[in-house]
């Protein structure tokens, strides 16, 4: 069984600055990564192909590509025989010939030889992932900055031993035990990163004393539970129940006070001390807010998970798409924009974000699946528009959290009845066939 243990860190000064150093170098190392694979796109797909690749043989310098080392180096491996004794020779991904470069790399540039081999390996698979991503539908990989890199990740090399942890190339050091890890285990990976307050290391585990979860099959599923995510209510249950939203960063208090302190950072001059400190202090309290709503989550989601069910429906939100910007309108005799309600929807945006839905989403996942239950998820069309009397669907149903059909008078609150029809299409996503569930759960 595979889980992940986080600890707090307590480096010295020495350890400190160099896992500091260590980010700077990995960022740019990332960065020209990706400047490189854009480039290699640029020549061979829109230039034309490179005359080394089809004749695998030194080509004219206007058509060879600029970086003899970087993904658009060698992509023939020469190197591996099959078993007759030939040469085999695979054509080579990006990722691998600027893994396969790395050597050559650390004699040009002999500081990065004081960054551990694997750490430099991860970093390249890190800008793999996120081709794939892109491939898989997602935005494409973008340049880093000092604020979306903090983090380098080991795969080997890595020892615990009681609050000390050795970490390849940065020696021993303390962390804060909050939790004792127990039974044998094996590190399969560590992950270093850093905070406002501090370096965390997470540590991921391999206990084979511990079998995997099974997940009950679709078949044995009898008792289902709907989720609907709101915003007066974070979450609203098939059962009648109700979750508070605490509304962790969009209270008025908290709101006034990331006004006053992202103004005091503004109002210091850029570069002095003082900006530095009044960033840290900004960050900080933001950290202060996601470390709430972590925590809440955690509950919120063990409290719905622990529910005797056996399956959990969910909602399939296309969260990006709900906090998009409106659509610009503009007048067509004079040109000029219009009023689209972009205005009203910062505000509701806000609140998406501060609900969090995604994140607990992927909580109650994660516990459904460790406790061997079903997290479905169903598509939430019209579920909270839609009469559970005579399915009669109309935007004038729903008033705020009231539910009123216009064609049969049938009411109730809209939200639970939202959870309610997404836990019947569970079922009948189980069952298999349109017989309308019954009510109780």
């Amino acid at each position: 069984m595979l889980t992940n243990y986080v600890y707090k860190l307590r480096p010295n000064q020495t350890q400190t600055l160099k896992m500091s150093n260590w980010v700077d170098m990995l960022r740019s190392h990332f960065n020209w990564c990706l400047s490189d694979r854009i480039t290699q796109y640029s020549q061979q797909f829109i230039q034309g192909n490179y005359c080394d690749i089809r004749t695998k043989s030194e080509a004219c310098p206007l058509t060879s590509c600029v970086s003899k080392n970087g993904a658009t180096g060698e992509p023939w491996k020469t190197s591996k025989t099959d078993k007759e004794g030939k040469v085999k020779n695979p054509r080579r991904n990006p990722g691998d010939i600027q893994i396969t470069a790395l050597p050559e790399l650390k004699a040009a540039r002999p500081w990065f030889a004081g960054i551990d081999s694997t750490v430099l390996q991860q970093n390249v698979k890190r800008l793999d992932t996120a081709y794939k991503n892109f491939f898989e539908g997602r935005g494409f990989p973008k340049f880093k900055n000092r604020s979306n890199f903090t983090s380098f990740t080991f795969v080997m090399g890595v020892k615990i031993q009681g609050n000390k942890i050795y970490l390849p190339k940065l020696g021993w050091m303390r962390f804060h035990k909050s939790r004792p890890i127990s039974g044998i285990f094996t590190i399969k990976a560590c992950a270093v990163r850093r905070r406002q307050n501090g370096w965390y290391v997470s540590i991921r585990i391999e206990d084979k004393s511990i079998p995997d979860y099974t997940t009950k099959p679709l078949k044995g599923v009898v008792k289902v539970i709907g989720c609907d995510m709101g915003i007066t209510k974070l979450v609203h249950l098939s059962d009648g129940s109700q979750i508070e939203n605490p509304k962790f960063s969009t209270t008025k208090k908290t709101k006034r006070t990331l006004k006053i302190r992202q103004r005091r950072v503004t109002r210091k001059a850029k570069g002095s001390n003082n900006r530095k400190k009044a960033a840290k202090k900004l960050g900080l309290f933001h950290q202060k807010i996601s470390d709430k709503r972590q925590a809440y989550q955690w509950k919120v989601a063990n409290k719905i998970v622990s529910r005797r069910v056996d399956a959990i429906a969910l909602e399939d939100l296309n969260i990006s798409g709900m906090m998009r910007r409106c659509r610009v309108k503009i007048d067509e005799k004079t040109g000029r924009f219009l009023k689209n309600g972009q205005s009203r929807k910062k505000g509701l945006n806000r609140s998406i974000s501060d609900a969090s839905w995604g994140e607990l989403i992927l909580k109650i996942e994660y516990l459904a699946a460790k406790q061997g239950k079903v997290a479905i998820k169903i598509n939430p069309k019209h579920s909270s528009k839609e009469c559970r009397n005579c399915g009669h669907i109309d935007k004038s149903n729903r008033d705020g959290e009231k539910f009123i059909c216009t064609e049969c008078g049938y009411h109730e609150h809209a939200d639970i009845g939202a959870a309610k029809t997404i836990r019947d299409r569970a079922l009948n996503l189980v069952r298999g066939d349109s017989a309308k569930p019954g009510v109780s759960a």
